[in-house]
Order: structure tokens, then C-alpha cells, then sequence
């Protein structure tokens, strides 16, 4: 709201009547990943999964939702509060757009899966690539809390 008032942009106090209207909406099935093509493209050469948890929870060093600690193996630690500056904005298009392609090397952005503890900070990742112009990365929608259901899938903790 201080960013907002800070920016003149308008306020309203009176709640506005709108009228009801359908919306139609279609997923694009190229948008998301489930667990069955992460445990595939995660041994691949040429994707990339990222996970926007906090380093700590990361390493598995601090569990706060989550019955098991850690992360995928073969998954990169990139929590998403780097993404924003003190303010609590964006960092500027040109500084979120060094930091994703240093992590993706001579990877495009489609390489790019973004995951989290439930799927919700992984799309604030995936936000802030398109903030920076990197278009078309993907989210893992179950995250760790799904990766984590069956107790077969491989977990691993530590840094990267």
C-alpha cells in the first residue's frame, strides 16, 4: 500500500458493483510438470530444477511444514526472497535476468522447473523469469510436499 500511495496511483473507499461474467479459461498443459516427469527430467542433461524454498529448508536443516526434510536430489537451492531488493519489490529486469542466466549456463529458460515446498513461491520464481524476459519456464504444481508422499523417491540434503 506505501509503494502504491508512493507511486500516485488511485485509491478508491467505495466498493464498486460489477456484474457477473464467464470466463473461459484453458490450462496449457506445457505450463506445469507432475512428479512422474520430474523424477525423469531431473536425471536429464538439459533441464534444470529449481527450488525457491529457503536455503535452510533446502539443505533440510529446517523442516517448519513438511514431515521430511530436505530436497530432489539433483535440484538447485534458489530461494525466492533473492528475487525481490529491501523494498520488497522486483529487483530491476536486467538484475533478475543475470541471476537466472547464471544458473542456466547455455540452458534456455524452457530447461527451467520451478519448485518449492507446495507450488505456491515456486511461482513467484517463475514470475520474476518473466519479469526478467525469460519466458517459458515451468512449475512443479505438487513440489515437495508431493515428491515427499511416497517414501521410495530419493531424498537429499545438504547444499548446492
Amino acid at each position: 500500500m506505501t509503494a502504491w500511495r508512493a507511486a500516485g496511483l488511485p485509491l478508491e473507499s467505495t466498493v464498486r458493483n460489477s456484474q457477473r461474467r464467464d470466463l473461459a479459461a484453458t490450462p496449457d498443459r506445457k505450463a506445469w510438470v507432475e512428479t512422474a516427469e520430474v523424477e525423469d527430467l531431473r536425471l536429464r542433461p538439459g533441464s534444470l530444477l529449481i527450488d525457491a524454498r529457503s536455503a535452510e529448508r533446502f539443505a533440510g536443516l529446517n523442516e517448519t511444514l513438511d514431515p521430511v526434510a530436505g530436497h530432489v536430489p539433483g535440484a538447485r537451492s534458489l530461494p525466492f526472497a533473492a528475487n525481490l531488493g529491501a523494498d520488497g519489490r522486483f529487483r530491476p529486469p536486467a538484475e533478475l535476468q543475470r541471476r537466472f542466466t547464471t544458473l542456466l549456463g547455455s540452458l534456455p529458460p524452457t530447461a527451467l522447473i520451478s519448485m518449492c515446498g507446495s507450488g505456491v513461491t515456486a511461482c513467484h520464481s517463475l514470475l520474476a523469469l518473466e519479469h526478467a524476459g525469460l519466458s517459458g519456464a515451468r512449475l512443479y504444481v505438487g513440489s515437495w510436499s508431493e515428491w515427499i508422499r511416497d517414501l521410495g523417491r530419493p531424498i537429499a540434503t545438504g547444499t548446492y
